[in-house]
């Protein structure tokens, strides 16, 4: 008797974690429509990409409230609503898809659609490793992490001294830290949904910040690879 109701315990456990995820993909697939139609529509402006291209001062005031809106959502997740939350998310997925278009711009379409289908399928694959696998998978998080904190350095320090070596290094290394923080965040965000009851602002609010996560592994880990398998026009 003891053994079926625990197997049934799992069962329960494993459909409510089974519906958090769904919700969380929801979400993130959600935010990169919205940030690839906010691309498209900038990149379709040229009063708008000239206003952007004229004053660095804007885009990088668009940079800075986007990582300000990151660590809202971060830090004060319980603090805020769930429509708070939700609505930042959106607000992020959207300056996002103003700010990656200077970027997309460099590429021909056909390298930028293949390389988001790269982007996907490699996403697809480590985030169904993530959902399934027994392993634990906090030592890959914590060592993609500290590469995380090495590339942003490294990056930082290559803005001065301009090394196309260093640049190489930096998106390899990205590559690998993207796809190690998308199995890692996926298993984390699994375990989330088995604590978190189900509608309540609480279970919204975490497939928010899950999505979030997710989202940020799919786009850096799409910049990483754009520059690896991107054509410039």
């Amino acid at each position: 008797m003891q053994n079926d109701a625990y197997i049934t315990q799992s069962l329960n456990i494993s459909e409510v974690q089974k519906r958090f995820i769904t919700k969380v993909y929801g979400w993130m697939c959600a935010a990169l429509l919205t940030t690839g139609l906010v691309s498209y529509y900038t990149i379709s402006n040229d009063n708008l990409m000239q206003r952007i291209f004229q004053s660095p001062v804007l885009l990088i005031g668009l940079i800075i409230v986007e990582l300000a809106l990151v660590m809202i959502l971060s830090a004060a997740i319980n603090k805020l609503s769930s429509q708070a939350a939700t609505g930042l998310f959106f607000l992020y997925s959207a300056l996002t898809g103003v700010t990656i278009s200077v970027v997309v711009l460099v590429y021909t379409k056909e390298s930028i659609t293949s390389t988001f289908l790269i982007t996907a399928g490699t996403f697809g694959a480590m985030s169904f490793y993530g959902y399934v696998t027994k392993r634990d998978l906090t030592s890959i998080g914590n060592l993609a992490f500290m590469g995380l904190i090495g590339i942003i350095i490294a990056s930082i320090v290559n803005i001065f001294i301009q090394s196309t070596s260093l640049y190489t290094i930096i998106t390899y290394i990205g590559v690998l830290v993207f796809v190690g923080l998308t199995a890692y965040d996926t298993q984390k965000i699994k375990g989330m949904g088995a604590y978190l009851q189900e509608g309540s602002q609480e279970e919204q609010k975490g497939a928010i910040i899950g999505a979030l996560r997710l989202y940020l592994d799919f786009i850096n880990l799409f910049l990483m690879l754009l520059r690896i398998f991107g054509r410039r026009r």
